[in-house]
């Protein structure tokens, strides 16, 4: 056969950006066989209740051909046909049959969604493990693609194409058997067709994985930049780039149409072939068993019944078929979901507890790419209730230092550690009980205004939920609400102002009670007068915790204890405000420019 090439590489497609990563062939088998492991008693349910409706299916095929035998046999055989008690087992195992393939149907549907269930949640409960610096390299458009389209293509594949391939394989294993037994000369006819169709589907199975990834990560380019282009929507609007950005989605949108249409023109050559498979053989086994019959190798009623359950073949391997070609598509999207398992978690060495709380870098090289450092030889160290300002020009790498120092990254080379024990050495979760990285972004979670709080603490009490509330000033208007803790809020519910939203996430920071915070301007996205009044209730949360602000304006660094300059990815100064200022250096120059 000859193919198509397959869309031709774009060298403006994006190359470079890091996405999760999608399983290997090892890895997705091994999910495969944990699945099964789960629900092993479901399948071998599946198959007995599959194997007696299909024994029942054939019943009728035999008992057909045995009333045309007897009628060939003779007029004295004829007389024998016992027609009654013949119709009478024909209407009983119609009756099985259909009672079990009821059964069939929905057993298998029952075991599919209970694979989705656990395949969702085991997805979901990975992401949440993960490493919160890969996500944040990876972007949310991948995990997002993830977690919609690819459990999307996942469903259908789930519900039917496993029960269903299952039901297949079992249904074709026993008409085979069913032609050895009761036409023995007839079951190597069914063998004619399988070069054609062994052919048919080398062919296919060849380039279909690739192309369904490249389908599956063409479209995850397209969400992504889709997400992208509704986030930073008025930035675009505002450098007029709405022109670019549209060029940009036209060419990811042909570039994932192609692929589609690529993988759309397999199917098209599959599908006759599997059409002209069922043809050649019905078409032997008819051929091949006249001979016999005329030569008198066989009856003419065991060749009634070797057409029936060579016809009856047609269902089975177009079921197989059918839906291992659906399982081609899914394979890909199981692989993109379980490749979060090739990912180490966040788990880290429960041995690696800290002892005090002083922060300290020690050489520290760190780049988002391979042989590119955005940082290069840090050192710092950060005394128990020190509040430290980052500061810098844009670029310079503070926001990655302070990431670095909240542990949501790990360094390249050097060590960044916490009263001695290194950061990325320990579990996130250890890690989140002594740091926490405060930014401008706060999400407020649909639900009850308490569970938003409880996610800090679960075993909070009502209490202590407004005692956190108070300590944020975020207990006037909470008390305000017309359900209390229980409102609703979220989209769909309440919806709460930014600064609300803010203080919601403040006041799980109480909750938590780290003692070590660091801010990237947790205020800058506010308006100034609620910045103000936000900016009092964070003076409380941060009272007697040691405090690390990445600074972008300088009346912020103008408080703190020591302020540390990075330039270039290095620490150049290091000092008090007036320190700095005195030694006339790179922090007084941007001080000068910051007041004109």
């Amino acid at each position: 056969m000859i193919g198509v090439a397959p869309p031709a590489y774009d060298p403006a497609a994006p190359t470079t950006a890091e996405t999760l990563p999608v399983g290997a062939p090892a890895t997705v088998r091994a999910y495969v066989a944990e699945l099964f492991q789960r629900h092993r008693r479901a399948f071998v349910l599946l198959i007995a209740v599959n194997t007696v409706a299909v024994v029942a299916s054939m019943v009728g095929p035999y008992l057909l051909g045995s009333l045309i035998q007897r009628v060939s046999d003779g007029a004295e055989a004829a007389r024998d046909l016992h027609l009654e008690r013949t119709a009478a087992l024909f209407v009983v195992a119609l009756v099985v049959q259909a009672v079990f393939v009821r059964q069939v149907r929905l057993r298998g549907a029952m075991l599919g969604e209970r694979m989705l269930a656990d395949l969702r949640e085991d997805f979901l409960v990975r992401s949440v493990g993960l490493p919160p610096g890969v996500l944040e390299r990876a972007g949310t458009g991948d995990l997002l693609s993830r977690i919609t389209t690819d459990i999307d293509r996942l469903a259908n594949a789930m519900r039917e194409a496993v029960p269903q391939l299952s039901i297949g394989v079992v249904w074709v294993a026993l008409l085979i058997g069913g032609l050895a037994v009761t036409a023995p000369p007839l079951a190597p006819a069914v063998l004619v067709a399988v070069p054609l169709l062994v052919v048919g589907c080398r062919w296919y199975f060849k380039r279909a994985p690739s192309a369904y990834r490249s389908e599956s990560a063409g479209y995850a380019a397209v969400s992504a930049l889709l997400s992208e282009t509704v986030d930073a929507g008025r930035t675009i609007e505002a450098h007029r780039l709405s022109a670019r950005r549209i060029a940009l989605s036209d060419q990811r949108v042909r570039e994932w149409t192609a692929w589609e249409r690529y993988t759309l023109w397999l199917r098209s050559v599959l599908f006759p072939v599997i059409n002209i498979t069922h043809a050649t053989v019905l078409g032997s086994v008819l051929m091949i068993g006249g001979y016999f019959v005329l030569q008198g190798w066989i009856g003419v009623g065991q060749l009634t019944t070797g057409a029936l359950i060579a016809q009856m073949l047609v269902d089975p391997v177009g079921l197989i078929l059918r839906w291992y070609d659906e399982l081609q598509v899914a394979h890909v999207s199981l692989a993109r979901l379980v490749g979060v398992r090739d990912i180490e978690p966040g788990s880290g060495d429960e041995s690696a507890a800290p002892d005090g709380r002083a922060v300290h870098a020690d050489s520290v090289h760190f780049g988002y790419r391979e042989g590119v450092d955005v940082l290069r030889k840090v050192s710092l160290e950060v005394a128990p209730g020190t509040r430290m300002a980052l500061v810098g020009p844009s670029g310079a790498g503070k926001s990655t230092l302070g990431r670095l120092l909240a542990g949501i990254y790990a360094p390249r080379a050097g060590r960044v550690t916490l009263g001695g024990a290194e950061l990325s050495r320990m579990s996130a979760e250890r890690v989140r009980s002594h740091v926490a990285l405060v930014n401008q972004e706060h999400h407020v979670f649909v639900g009850a205004l308490r569970d938003n709080l409880l996610l800090a603490r679960s075993g909070a009490d009502d209490a202590e939920l407004w005692a956190a509330l108070g300590a944020v000033d975020a207990d006037g208007w909470a008390r305000a609400l017309e359900d209390g803790l229980d409102t609703e809020v979220g989209s769909g519910g309440l919806a709460l102002t930014p600064a609300q939203a803010q203080q919601i996430a403040l006041a799980r920071l109480v909750l938590a009670d780290p003692h070590t915070l660091v801010l990237d301007e947790a205020t800058s996205l506010l308006d100034p007068r609620a910045a103000r009044h936000l900016e009092r209730s964070l003076a409380r949360v941060l009272d007697g915790r040691t405090v690390i602000a990445i600074a972008h304006r300088l009346h912020t660094a103008h408080d703190a204890d020591v302020i540390a300059v990075v330039e270039d990815g290095r620490i150049a100064e290091l000092g008090s405000h007036d320190q700095l200022v005195a030694a006339d250096g790179a922090y007084a120059a941007l001080w000068r420019s910051w007041h004109g």
